[in-house]
């Protein structure tokens, strides 16, 4: 394979749509979703020639230059034959195989991209952990960089799609510190929260955790079994991530998301045991969320909630631990059925739920099990687009036959992130 870096150079003013160029600046710097793409539009163009680059590397053969204008296209339309004097057309068959090809081609596309840039924020969030303790003032400047470059990726036209992924990437801590910004910063999103604010929210929520790298590692998950020592040590957590807040020159707002998210509303958290009225929004946002990846993601994965059973406890159980706004506001975020549930549809049928439109929580995009079709072959079902079809029940993974946990394959770890819809129009397949 040839390595990029002999791609060869071209001035940015030389730029044209449908050149498959490569950006060094690093995935941080620049609001495109992947640091290699196919120039697709001329507001693409725009943007590049804004980004104060004087040249980049292209890949010719990866290059489309083939574009006709209006006038091209109108002549070859006109010296074109009439289909009817063609033979051998396409029966409807074909025509539904053709259809089937390009739409599974899409959403493999659509979920390489999710999968692709949650790899470069993980890259991204690790680098951010290793610079605490050594240069704080360069991982705030790592964190703030990192949560504006996914508020950029946020700034789409449209809805967006929450989309399990099929693998966490990276490490335990990781996975966690990313669910929890993910899905922060799309909570503050439905909130309206203006741009200082979700910066604030973002970096606290990436960074709540922070205090765990000062705590022996057998300490920062709480388990059941510890003695009242060992749940003292791991509460230390929230001070000592303070500590390290400050000494990153962190501002105000992350630094109340590190010190309040164990706080409870009824006041029965820790470490200050305050109410709600004394909890800033950011850290609101984030108790709530951090308590459903840990429902979800526990430490040991025989304990693991599946994402259904996770919210409902929340909502029947913690109803007084969280801001009850907030709490009734991510449940229609995040759908009755989160990704990751597996589900029994009405017509009987096993499937997974992949992704959630938060607009239209009750109709999620699902991977149905269907013995007829390989699982590589599967199209996904957007319930949106089937009003006879719906969800009946959520189950837990065992509780599926054999065949469809099989074909299913439901995660053990629960990784998040999103995409537009926009991105992701591939679901109209039939039920």
């Amino acid at each position: 394979m040839q390595d990029k870096k002999s791609d060869p150079l071209i001035d940015v003013s030389q730029l044209q749509v449908g050149m498959f160029i490569h950006l060094d600046l690093g995935w941080m710097s620049h609001p495109f979703p992947l640091s290699s793409f196919k120039i697709a539009s001329s507001d693409q163009l725009v943007t590049l020639r804004r980004l104060g680059l004087t040249q980049v590397r292209w890949s010719p053969a990866k290059s489309d230059l083939g574009f006709q204008d209006s006038s091209t296209a109108a002549t070859a339309a006109a010296i074109s034959p009439d289909p009817a004097d063609l033979p051998n057309q396409p029966t409807p068959a074909d025509l539904a195989r053709e259809a089937h090809k390009r739409a599974l081609a899409a959403q493999r596309d659509a979920l390489a991209l999710c999968q692709q840039q949650y790899g470069e924020a993980a890259a991204a969030f690790r680098q951010v952990v290793e610079a605490v303790s050594t240069r704080p003032s360069h991982a705030r400047e790592q964190a703030q960089a990192l949560t504006s470059a996914m508020l950029d990726k946020m700034l789409v036209e449209g809805d967006l799609n929450l989309r399990l992924l099929n693998e966490a990437a990276g490490d335990r801590h990781t996975a966690h510190s990313l669910n929890v910004g993910i899905i922060a910063l799309l909570l503050g999103r439905a909130f309206g929260l203006g741009r200082d604010e979700m910066m604030d929210l973002g970096v606290g929520a990436l960074l709540h955790d922070v205090g765990k790298i000062d705590i022996a590692p057998r300490l920062r998950h709480r388990d059941d079994s510890f003695t009242n020592a060992e749940l003292q040590a791991y509460q230390q957590h929230v001070t000592k991530g303070v500590a390290l807040g400050q000494s990153m020159g962190l501002t105000p707002g992350p630094l109340l998301i590190i010190a309040q998210h164990h706080e409870h509303a009824d006041g029965s958290g820790f470490p200050q045991r305050i109410t709600a009225d004394r909890m800033s929004a950011g850290a609101r946002i984030v108790a709530l969320v951090n308590r459903f990846d840990g429902l979800c993601n526990p430490l040991l994965a025989s304990k693991a909630m599946t994402p259904h059973e996770a919210l409902s406890l929340m909502f029947a159980q913690g109803r007084n631990r969280f801001d009850s706004t907030m709490l009734n506001a991510f449940i229609r975020m995040m759908g009755v059925y989160p990704p990751g549930s597996a589900v029994q549809l009405t017509d009987d049928r096993f499937a997974l739920v992949t992704s959630v439109n938060p607009s239209r929580p009750l109709k999620p995009r699902v991977l149905v099990h269907d013995p007829k079709i390989a699982r590589e072959e599967a199209l996904t079902l957007n319930l949106e687009d089937t009003p006879d079809v719906g969800i009946r029940r959520s189950l837990k993974p065992e509780a599926l036959p054999r065949a469809a946990l099989d074909y299913l394959s439901p995660r053990s770890r629960v990784a998040y992130f999103f995409d537009s819809v926009d991105s992701s129009g591939y679901s109209e397949a039939a039920a």
